[in-house]
């Protein structure tokens, strides 16, 4: 898998397909999905190695159970615990991003208590090699971004790291210290509130932006939405 990134050489690029796939799912219409899935099936094709295909339906099912934990994990910092009719609605969606590419229906669990459970196995078997661990440490370094926006990237290492399902975390082998814990609560009970604060537009304007830049990508040929 390590070997098929262009992450590290052009992480730009790789954000804006990863936020296309994202944000036009949840947002477009039934041809943007259809142009951005065809896309990222294209994409996935050549990525095969011994013990890794990325057409493999485990796997796929297991970066959408990311995103729901992750996605569902950012919104309860910022806003509280969701009703639980209310996160079982958003978990059912976030279903999609696993059945849009090659995850049977019946794979996603059924329910956040299925959901929980898998989640718990996975993690609990989770082996991470040097390979990969030395590539996610350089991930969260930046890449080859400029040298300018390296600071920022320290910024996102912290919140990453912070944000992760600790086994995730140890399993990759990244240090966090009780210190570092407390800084990062702190931080949280301060943010949580300002971003609250803000108004919805300023709040909801790097989504609309990330999704304009998507549909102008997609609104051609998919070949080209790489570019």
């Amino acid at each position: 898998m390590v070997e098929h990134s262009r992450a590290l050489i052009d992480p730009v690029t790789r954000f804006r397909n990863t936020s296309a796939y994202i944000f036009l799912l949840a947002f477009g219409d039934d041809e943007e999905r259809r142009r951005v899935v065809r896309f990222v099936n294209r994409a996935h094709a050549p990525v095969r190695s011994s013990g890794y295909n990325a057409f493999d339906p485990k796997l796929q099912l297991w970066i959408a159970a990311v995103m729901f934990h992750g996605g569902r994990d950012i919104y309860e910092r910022f806003f509280g615990p969701l009703e639980r009719a209310d996160a079982e609605r958003l978990y059912r969606e976030f279903a999609l991003y696993g059945t849009s590419l090659q995850v049977p229906a019946d794979m996603w669990p059924a329910d956040l208590d299925a959901f929980e459970a898998y989640w718990d196995g996975v993690v609990a078997d989770l082996v991470v090699d040097d390979t990969v661990r030395t590539y996610a440490r350089a991930l969260l370094s930046g890449g080859d971004l400029p040298f300018v926006v390296r600071p920022a990237m320290a910024i996102n290492r912290f919140f990453t790291l912070g944000m992760l399902d600790p086994r995730v975390r140890e399993a990759y082998g990244f240090s966090w210290t009780p210190g570092q814990q407390r800084r990062f609560d702190r931080v949280m009970k301060v943010a949580a509130p300002l971003y609250r604060a803000l108004p919805q537009g300023v709040r909801h304007l790097p989504g609309r932006l990330v999704l304009r830049d998507a549909r102008r990508r997609f609104a051609g040929a998919p070949e080209r939405a790489a570019a």
